[in-house]
């Protein structure tokens, strides 16, 4: 589940639309034995390429987008870590950029060999993620309705990209068809 904090829910409609969704695969992969991991921006530096890329105010904005504070609280406020969640910052768009953040090696202690990507935004971080996590010989399922975008043909191009090179592409009741319970 990435970067679903207030920077980015708040102020666009799709991602507070894929919060419920978001919500469900965590419980069902909770009940099903798996691990549900939250991925929030790290707070990163300031730098002068990135100044001039965004603009000053712009990549403040950015920089500090992840909030401060306890990780559990950064969350957007509908969403909740429970006991045996993963939580983790990343200094990277990509959760699974060698040496930006810990998820990788987590959850290869864990025996984890699939990811579900959701999250926002579907054509930066979350699909950096899931071209990242492909690299690295994991699965890949980025959920078609469980991701936002600002725009729809964004959000839909990224899915198309996802699907034809990097990993499969399913909606969240497919998901939780797919998802079976601990026994």
């Amino acid at each position: 589940m990435i970067d679903m904090v207030p920077f980015f829910v708040s102020g666009n409609p799709y991602c507070r639309g894929i919060v419920p969704n978001i919500g469900r695969i965590a419980d069902a992969l909770r009940a099903a034995g798996g691990t549900v991991a939250w991925v929030l921006p790290a707070a990163g530096e300031r730098t002068p390429v990135l100044d001039e890329f965004f603009g000053p105010e712009t990549a403040e904005a950015y920089r500090a987008s992840g909030g401060t504070g306890p990780l559990p609280e950064r969350l957007w406020p509908e969403l909740a870590v429970r006991p045996g969640d993963v939580l983790v910052e990343k200094s990277a768009p990509s959760a699974f950029f060698p040496g930006r953040c810990d998820l990788p090696g987590l959850l290869e202690e864990r025996g984890v060999d699939t990811v579900l990507i959701s999250g926002t935004v579907t054509n930066v971080c979350c699909e950096s993620s899931a071209r990242d996590a492909a690299a690295l010989g994991l699965r890949v399922i980025m959920v078609a309705d469980a991701n936002a975008a600002r725009r729809d043909q964004d959000h839909n191009a990224t899915l198309h990209t996802i699907y034809r090179s990097f990993g499969d592409v399913r909606t969240t009741p497919d998901l939780l068809e797919m998802i079976r319970p601990a026994t």
